[in-house]
């Protein structure tokens, strides 16, 4: 075994392991290791993601949990990325970014065309699942949900330190109906971040952008995460760390203060509700 930087997908996986063996065998971190013959720092380092097991490890730890060759040869054809310094991943996993969203001290991101994922109302996230239609109907709710369980971060007495930038294209997107927006523009004001909208007097091109985050962490080595709708990928490489930064600076240079953020977001909301008002048939 040996012991190198942690990655995204390696604390997951580790913790995969941890929730694997409190199922199965019931027994401590200590008990564990004292049944498979290793020191507990070995059992703990693998189940943070600090080190890499070594097929003999995972064998050993995952017989003891009761699993199967199958389970076994599956488990080890994920873990062999685990510490790769890019990683790819299905969109529908989610965990690796809760985790990685849980486990942050500060959050910076950008989105081009929708409202940022932490920040997005029920309704609103409902809506853009189906109108985009890609998404099969009996799976929306399943995805809203964890949409809204990755918010609860935000609720945390020590949550993250978080960014937004959006573009304003985004605010322009109408994703449901009026009502819709309308609480989707509040919650985006009133929930406890730093808003930064990037004007469209910058330019429609920069929306097209994809959507990005940068994970900083107060042990770890930070994260750049980028998004499509086919993959997700985590870097721990330097230079893709130093590009997400550098990328950050130059939409701070582009982008609204904060206070002219939130003062062209309430033109928005006042906006409208002068629409809906038009839109309400007169009383005899």
């Amino acid at each position: 075994m040996t012991a190198i930087t942690s990655t995204a997908y390696s604390r997951d996986l580790g913790d995969e392991l941890r929730r694997l063996r409190e199922k199965h065998t019931r027994l401590t971190g200590f008990g564990f290791a004292e049944q498979l013959g290793w020191d507990p720092s070995k059992v703990s380092n693998i189940e943070n993601g600090k080190a890499r097991a070594s097929e003999i490890d995972l064998v050993q730890y995952l017989m003891t949990c009761g699993r199967d060759s199958n389970y076994f040869e599956a488990f080890r054809d994920r873990y062999r990325y685990a510490f790769d310094p890019y990683v790819l991943v299905v969109p529908d996993n989610l965990r690796t970014l809760a985790m990685a969203e849980a486990q942050a001290t500060k959050i910076t991101s950008f989105d081009g065309l929708t409202m940022p994922g932490l920040a997005q109302t029920p309704e609103y996230a409902r809506a853009l699942l189906t109108e985009g239609g890609n998404e099969a109907p009996e799976n929306i709710e399943k995805y809203v949900q964890l949409r809204i369980d990755r918010q609860s971060i935000m609720r945390r007495p020590n949550r993250p330190e978080c960014t937004f930038y959006v573009h304003e294209l985004a605010l322009r997107m109408r994703v449901g109906s009026a009502q819709i927006m309308e609480e989707q523009y509040l919650r985006l004001l009133f929930q406890p971040h730093s808003l930064r909208i990037v004007p469209m007097s910058a330019g429609i091109a920069i929306a097209m952008r994809s959507a990005r985050r940068l994970f900083s962490f107060e042990k770890m080595v930070p994260v750049a995460y980028s998004e499509t709708d086919v993959a997700q990928l985590f870097a721990h490489d330097g230079k893709a760390i130093a590009s997400s930064r550098e990328f950050f600076k130059w939409l701070d240079a582009l982008a609204l203060d904060e206070g002219q953020s939130r003062s062209m977001l309430t033109d928005y909301v006042s906006g409208l509700r002068e629409d809906l008002n038009d839109a309400r048939p007169e009383l005899a």
